[in-house]
């Protein structure tokens, strides 16, 4: 049975495949899917004792339209109808705000590979909101950080992405935008 909105949410740095993964997974269980983009804007990203580099500059090279257009593009390569989805910003860190970018109803799916995943199970429950965690027990296959590194270095990045968000990184300058940061 399908819920009526489902949302999953991520820094999306870039959008990897195993962010379309997640994110088709849970477009299944869901009648309207909401992908929330969190650390949509620096200026209130936040330092997380969970996770001590997501609030980094080199871990967050993408703007918040970057990210939502390498969305578009993974779902439009996968024939995924948009009118079935909705991408928002979600400051994670602002559990007050989480109502005015979905409804209350919302079932969070969420993947949990850390004590960052565990910390937004908990932080979204502690607010209320339903959660179901997704492949239980799995691995983490793909990373944001292996992207921008492999990006960075000019070496086999692409089968890292959906070929659509391969195209955005190379129409923006992701390469270029990425050597200045030395990633090693």
């Amino acid at each position: 049975m399908r819920v009526r909105y489902g949302m999953v949410h991520g820094r999306f740095q870039p959008f990897h495949t195993g962010h379309l993964h997640y994110t088709l997974e849970a477009l299944n269980r869901s009648e309207h899917l909401i992908i929330g983009i969190t650390n949509p804007d620096p200026s209130e990203t936040q330092v997380e004792a969970a996770d001590t580099r997501r609030h980094t500059l080199e871990a967050n090279p993408f703007t918040f339209f970057e990210r939502q257009w390498m969305i578009r593009a993974a779902l439009i390569e996968a024939a995924i109808d948009l009118s079935r989805v909705s991408i928002v910003p979600f400051p994670i860190h602002a559990p007050g705000r989480w109502v005015y970018y979905c409804p209350k109803e919302t079932v969070q799916f969420i993947r949990v590979f850390s004590e960052w995943g565990r910390e937004k199970v908990a932080r979204l429950q502690a607010a209320g909101w339903q959660v179901e965690i997704l492949d239980p027990g799995a691995t983490k296959q793909e990373s944001g950080s292996t992207v921008r590194r492999c990006l960075s270095q000019g070496r086999g990045w692409e089968h890292l992405v959906p070929r659509g968000v391969g195209a955005v990184l190379k129409q923006i300058g992701a390469h270029q935008r990425l050597v200045r940061y030395a990633l090693p």
